[in-house]
């Protein structure tokens, strides 16, 4: 067994990245540290080379005879052990993989090479939101993509106090034409956030 392991572990090495980005867990995971090496580079995170990868692979495939058995592995654990308990606590509260927004939801953030995290919700879940929220410490303003009633984004903003104080007003003229039911209140900062549908009562 151990000697189809190693030849399991030798002929998957070089797709070791594949395999990862395939796991949609563990390339979560590793966009996450990827926006803190930039965003917080003092801390001095590891770096997640092929040699890295490589290693974990080898992890993986011990007592393994089969890439499907391989495949069923959840890698994050592996991927968590490299860091110290500092950095695994670090990243859960600095790169989050999720926020909780007015609403109630949780809603996932995007993490996408070079750019600041994501938050795609309906425009509804997020009235009394004040303030954009930030993560890396405060450094990065999460970009937000506001969805109207059929999901699709109606504006993209990372300062949503100066969007409810300016470009709501217009948004919300729009959206009242085109989704009448639904209510599209004028202070969208005192208003009650709805987690789902927001049509009249």
């Amino acid at each position: 067994a151990d000697e189809a392991s190693r030849t399991l572990a030798e002929a998957l090495r070089d797709r070791a990245t594949t395999l990862i980005q395939e796991d949609a867990a563990a390339a979560t995971w590793l966009a996450r540290l990827a926006f803190l090496r930039r965003a917080m580079p003092e801390l001095k995170w590891p770096e997640f080379g092929p040699e890295a990868l490589g290693e974990l692979m080898r992890e993986v495939c011990a007592g393994k005879r089969s890439l499907e058995e391989v495949r069923r592995v959840a890698l994050v654990p592996g991927l968590k052990s490299r860091l110290t308990h500092a950095q695994n606590r670090i990243l859960d509260e600095q790169a989050p993989e999720s926020l909780t927004v007015p609403s109630g939801n949780r809603i996932r953030l995007s993490y996408e090479p070079d750019r600041p995290p994501v938050l795609a919700a309906r425009l509804q879940e997020l009235f009394g939101w004040i303030d954009t929220p930030r993560v890396a410490g405060g450094r990065v303003a999460v970009v937000l993509h506001l969805l109207g009633p059929n999901f699709r984004p109606v504006q993209i903003t990372d300062d949503l106090r100066s969007f409810w104080a300016t470009t709501y007003f217009q948004v919300r003229k729009d959206l009242r034409a085109r989704y009448p039911k639904h209510a599209w209140p004028e202070d969208p900062l005192t208003a009650k956030p709805e987690a789902k549908g927001g049509r009249r009562r």
